[in-house]
């Protein structure tokens, strides 16, 4: 199994580019990990992720709880084409979410907020979600 962060990142990347609504909005092409401004909009970029290891089990299993944000970016379109792109999101994820080498026992998207870049060309929002991965070593 990939490290949990990547093994959601990858799963999550799957589930947004199979959802004809998402990739209707953004192109498959702009749906990346990273950590910065995109230079190409409209985008999502997967970072922040962070991993707290849940222990293990007699039977050499592994669990971990892993935290992603995604961020929604857009120039020149607005704050109201970034919510329209994270409800896509949000609506392309609620499902189970399947992860290569491993489980997912629980996954949401948790929360969203919309903050003001200074540039007031870009909109953004942060979609953050969670989820509880399992693998056997």
């Amino acid at each position: 199994m990939l490290e949990p962060t990547l093994a959601l990142q990858t799963a999550i990347r799957a589930a947004l580019i199979a959802s004809p609504a998402v990739t209707a909005l953004v192109p498959a092409d702009h749906i990346r990990s990273g950590s910065t401004r995109p230079d190409k909009t409209p985008t999502i970029i997967m970072s922040g992720g962070q991993t707290i290891l849940h222990g293990h089990d007699y039977a050499a299993q592994r669990a971990a709880w892993v935290y992603l944000d995604l961020h929604v970016w857009t120039l020149n379109e607005g704050e109201q084409r970034a919510k329209e792109i994270a409800f896509a999101v949000t609506q392309a994820l609620d499902m189970p979410m399947t992860i290569q080498g491993g489980l997912c026992d629980h996954f949401e998207v948790t929360g969203c907020v919309y903050p003001r870049d200074p540039d007031p060309a870009y909109g953004h929002g942060v979609l953050s979600v969670e989820a509880l991965i399992r693998w056997v070593i």
